[in-house]
């Protein structure tokens, strides 16, 4: 176990479930999630493939050997995308409010890098390079096969809203975990991992 977890605020941060992976969003841009994922009108036209609606229930990751069911989580009393329970650090979880994989724009799925003693879901995800693929299986049994743009690390309070969360140019996919230096307080870690994919194939599961 590393000696971070051996501070008492840290422990409390961590049981009280404190993810942040949007925190200060609000604050810092004048905008709430619903603005950001309004979207356009309609979609703009492009020569990839687009899926309706259809909540995610398994994504994949070969590269860093994930593979992890996908529950919907929402916004915390903050005003951020929720964090999935820690009972749960083995799952993703889908911001419902948002597209589904596979529709226009950013679909977000978020995951705990790590727990008091346990490495979360998406503890590799910094490990990930552009070119490799994610898969996400859907509930009406198509699979939304994603190639990764980058992978980005940002600090918490500096991150690029617009771009992660309102760019409806095509169908993307947006993993996001913490990472960075373990700071304590509100922010646990002091940066996001961010990765970018965007859409590229479809198929039945």
């Amino acid at each position: 176990m590393r000696t971070r977890w051996s501070r008492p605020l840290a422990l409390l941060l961590v049981l009280a479930g404190l993810f942040s992976v949007g925190i200060g969003l609000g604050r810092a841009h004048g905008l709430s999630l619903a603005e950001l994922f309004r979207g356009p009108g309609k979609p703009p036209p492009g020569e990839f493939p687009v899926l309706g609606p259809s909540r995610p229930l398994r994504i994949e990751i070969p590269s860093i050997k994930v593979k992890a069911y996908v529950h919907g989580v929402g916004l915390d009393k903050e005003g951020a995308v929720a964090t999935p329970s820690l009972l749960l650090r083995n799952e993703a979880g889908w911001f419902q409010q948002g597209p589904s994989p596979g529709q226009y724009g950013p679909a977000i799925i978020v995951g705990h890098v790590d727990t008091k003693d346990h490495p979360g879901v998406f503890h590799r995800l910094n490990e990930v390079k552009p070119g490799q693929r994610i898969e996400v299986t859907r509930r009406d049994g198509r699979v939304a096969v994603f190639e990764v743009n980058t992978v980005e690390r940002f600090a918490k309070d500096a991150l690029p809203a617009k771009r992660v969360y309102q760019d409806f140019s095509r169908p993307g996919l947006r993993v996001i975990t913490c990472g960075g230096r373990w700071v304590g307080g509100e922010l646990g870690y002091a940066d996001n991992i961010v990765v970018f994919a965007s859409l590229v194939s479809t198929r039945g599961s």
